[in-house]
């Protein structure tokens, strides 16, 4: 059943959440996405557009660039930049996978990097934002619901991640940024 809505989800337009922050604002453009070719990030420090694999970029700078290039609608180039990531495969890097490839028509598969988030991080609020979003999208609404549980129970009562996971079981509607 779970693959019948995935697969069902891929093909409906949907608004969800861009990838990746507990703030209540979309990230502002920068020369990230306004400037640089596909493949390289603003390096504020040198005030040039580099190669996301460049060692003078740390993983803070790589994730501001995923999430700006996800909010604008370039997942792929977002997914680039997320290969390149020097952390390995931490909770932080699975949520944005898991929305990447659900925003690209990889749902069971971001499903499944959601699933790992957690698993790695229990606490991670955001991944189960994210993920209870997604199963808002499936019409999954009891298992939403437990994602918002599991949320307050960790202490993300009052948070974005609480606040926009409910508004969607509530509405319906999930969020753009």
């Amino acid at each position: 059943m779970r693959l019948i809505l995935a697969t069902l989800l891929a093909f409906v337009p949907q608004l969800s959440l861009a990838a990746g922050s507990n703030d209540e604002e979309p990230p502002k453009p920068t020369e990230t996405t306004t400037e640089c070719a596909e493949g390289e990030v603003w390096d504020e420090k040198t005030q040039l557009c580099i190669k996301a694999e460049e060692q003078s970029l740390n993983d803070d700078q790589r994730f501001g660039a995923v999430r700006e290039l996800a909010y604008a609608g370039r997942y792929d180039e977002a997914m680039h930049i997320l290969a390149t990531m020097t952390e390995g495969e931490t909770s932080r890097v699975m949520t944005y996978q898991g929305f990447l490839l659900r925003q690209t028509g990889h749902v069971e598969k971001g499903i499944a990097a959601y699933e790992r988030a957690i698993a790695i991080d229990p606490a991670n609020i955001l991944a189960r934002s994210y993920y209870g979003q997604l199963l808002v999208q499936m019409n999954e609404l009891e298992l939403a619901e437990a994602q918002l549980t599991e949320i307050r129970a960790h202490g993300g009562a009052g948070t974005w991640a609480e606040t926009s996971l409910s508004n969607a079981i509530t509405t319906g509607v999930t969020y753009t940024f």
